[in-house]
């Protein structure tokens, strides 16, 4: 459990978890089975880094990220996947980004899962592809080339999570995860 809850002491803690941050993997399936939280101002998610990465040299989102499941509250059960990089950053292009509505995902367990190679990286939901994003073999559009480290966490606001505010009543509140696997050749 992923929990989100505010304290006595009038803060907001949410929490995350890493999967060997100091090691990754480079390539492999990677899939969580997950049951989203509610409420408006939550933005859970599960999704990775470069391991080792020197961001003074290496700055995001030139590094790469890899966001296999995101959501957010105030739009229950639309889950998204995306990719970061120099070329594409925020652009919510169709090459980038894809939403999928998964009516029972604050319900209901789900599979999250990535299939990344060193010529796609490929978004599924259940099983089913959503995304697919091609190596187009330049460093602005593949960064994806070093070990990658998981991560799971429940964010409450910011820019994305509180983009329509946040309604603290939906506290506390909990991401749960039944599994992360990471599968390799």
């Amino acid at each position: 459990n992923i929990n989100c809850y505010k304290g006595s002491d009038g803060k907001i803690y949410s929490g995350r978890v890493y999967a060997k941050a100091g090691t990754g993997w480079r390539y492999g399936y990677f899939e969580a089975r997950i049951k989203l939280p509610k409420g408006k101002g939550t933005w859970p998610a599960f999704w990775m880094m470069p391991s080792n990465n020197n961001f003074t040299t290496n700055p995001w989102p030139g590094c790469g990220e890899i966001d296999i499941m995101e959501e957010v509250g105030v739009d229950a059960n639309i889950v998204s996947s995306t990719i970061h990089c120099t070329k594409y950053n925020n652009n919510n292009t169709a090459i980038e980004h894809a939403s999928k509505l998964v009516d029972t995902a604050e319900s209901e367990y789900h599979v999250y899962g990535c299939e990344w190679t060193p010529e796609f990286i490929s978004f599924m939901v259940d099983g089913v592809q959503i995304l697919k994003y091609d190596n187009d073999g330049t460093k602005e559009g593949w960064p994806f080339n070093t070990e990658f480290y998981p991560i799971l966490n429940l964010a409450w606001g910011g820019a994305w999570g509180g983009y329509k505010g946040v309604d603290e009543t939906a506290l506390p509140t909990t991401m749960k995860v039944d599994y992360l696997r990471v599968f390799q050749k």
